[in-house]
Formats: structure tokens, sequence, C-alpha cells
């Protein structure tokens, strides 16, 4: 496995690889690595014959009281797993790597990404589009993978992608989860033992909301009702940020179930704030 700092090395060789007929597989991440994104990056090497994986704590997506400073970053631990994984490329930058100290340029989705998480940390998909846009440009791939857990994020990326002609496929995985059903995620790290009891209360949640609307029940105010009851309905207490049914390609809020939704939900437990959701598919 290669392990790379410099973008510009990082693009020349991205570049090389193209201009001899090779096809890059890309899994951005932000470290702090688990089975969820090993999943990607056999999901990318299925597709690639080289298969390269980003490692940065992007600064831009933090608001001024988010965890950027406290969000795990275990870099030899990480490298260690792309090494068994099969990865070919490593690619961690610096922040000054990245960033120039004056730069001015960003990226900005401006519909799908107004609701759920945009709402609830405002600038964060701006971040979080800026630096895609730029790993995207560096790393040059034929496809890059997103998990389905960060459905909101995926649906920014590829609409991005769209919008600015981007030459890459965007491929959204399924969440992997840990076997009580939480969804893997970095900051279930922060989670006290007893906090981890009570996380997987959010997918039980979204499962029972699943068997009402199976059942027939249309009505996405009275689901979303039920799932913000039963999340908050519980010791340690979980607050939550949102319960919202939406449309699973324009990302705006439905009143009644129709064709392909994404009830999506988070919450609070503790200091951690934890996403989760599911595609409803309704005739």
């Amino acid at each position: 496995m290669r392990r790379i700092l410099s973008p510009a090395a990082m693009q020349a060789l991205a570049l090389r690889l193209r201009r001899e007929g090779r096809t890059i597989g890309f899994v951005p991440t932000m470290g702090c690595l688990h089975e969820g994104h090993m999943s990607l990056v056999a999901r990318a090497r299925s597709m690639a014959d080289v298969t390269v994986v980003s490692i940065f704590v992007n600064p831009l997506q933090f608001g001024p009281r988010e965890d950027f400073k406290r969000y795990p970053r275990t870099l030899g631990r990480d490298a260690r797993m792309c090494l068994r994984a099969g990865v070919d490329i490593l690619f961690h930058p610096a922040a000054s790597a990245m960033y120039a100290p004056d730069h001015s340029v960003f990226v900005d989705e401006a519909v799908i990404s107004a609701g759920l998480c945009g709402a609830a940390r405002p600038g964060h998909f701006r971040g979080v589009t800026t630096v895609v846009a730029k790993l995207l440009n560096i790393v040059q791939p034929h496809f890059a993978v997103f998990g389905r857990k960060d459905a909101q994020q995926a649906r920014v990326i590829e609409q991005m992608v769209r919008d600015l002609n981007m030459p890459v496929k965007i491929v959204v995985a399924p969440t992997v989860r840990e076997p009580d059903g939480l969804a893997m995620s970095s900051r279930n790290a922060y989670l006290s033992e007893e906090e981890r009891l009570r996380a997987p209360d959010l997918r039980a949640a979204l499962e029972a909301a699943r068997k009402a609307a199976k059942a027939g029940e249309r009505d996405a105010v009275k689901l979303c009702r039920a799932v913000a009851r039963r999340v908050e309905a519980g010791v340690p207490p979980m607050a939550v940020d949102y319960v919202s049914i939406v449309d699973y390609a324009t990302f705006k809020p439905v009143r009644r179930l129709s064709g392909t939704v994404l009830l999506a939900v988070a919450a609070r437990l503790g200091t951690t704030r934890l996403i989760d959701n599911i595609v409803l598919r309704v005739d």
C-alpha cells in the first residue's frame, strides 16, 4: 500500500493511472475506520483496478461548538485496516495542504442540504461539498463510494456531481450495523457503556415505523411523532433533533407516504449526536 500526503503527488499519480487505462475507486473518510468503512472499500475494490482511501478530518464541516478537536484520530490503526483490506493508496493530507491560508472558494448545494442535518448544522454541507469536490479533483476517481447511513450527504454529493458535470459515478452502499442494530459510526466511540446500551433504540424506532407503514399507515406526521416518542422514552434520555420523512430524490418533506421516501432521525445521547435512516418504498 502506498501512502501519499501531498495533493499534488496524489493528483499526478491519479492522472498517470488514468492514462494507463486503470480504473480508480475512491472511498473518502475522516478516519477512525470501522467495518462500515471496510464495506465501502470492498465495494470500491470490486469495481476498480486501483482503490484509494482518503483520511482527512475536514475542519470546514464542523461548526464552532462541534467536536472537531476531539474527533477521534487513529491513523496508525486505520492504515493497518486499509492494508489488510487491500487498499492500494492511502491519501492523508494535512489541512494546510488542502486549504491555503487565504482560500476563498466554496461549493454550496442549496436545496437538498437545506433541511434535516443542514438545518441543524448550518454550514456543514458547504464544508462537505467543498472538500469532496477537492478530493474528487485530486484523486480523479471513476467511482466514489459513500454509505447510506449519511443519506443526505450522499444525495447532496450526487447532486453536486450531476450539476457540475463531474466525470465520476457516485455509488451509495448499504448501512452496516452492529449486531444489535446500531448503525456503525466513528462517533459511537463517544458513548458511555450505559449510552451504548440505549443507542439501538434509534434503530428500533425506525423499524417500528417500517412495520406501521407496511401495515398501511401513510400519514407521515403520525409516523414521525411515533418515532420521536419511542426515541425519547428511555433511560438515559435521548433528545430528538429531528424526525422527518422526505422524498428520496428531492429531500423535501412529505405529508403522505408515496413512492420512495426516506425516514430520517437525529438525536443526542449524552454529548453524542447519532443519525440513522431507512428507505420506505410505498406503492
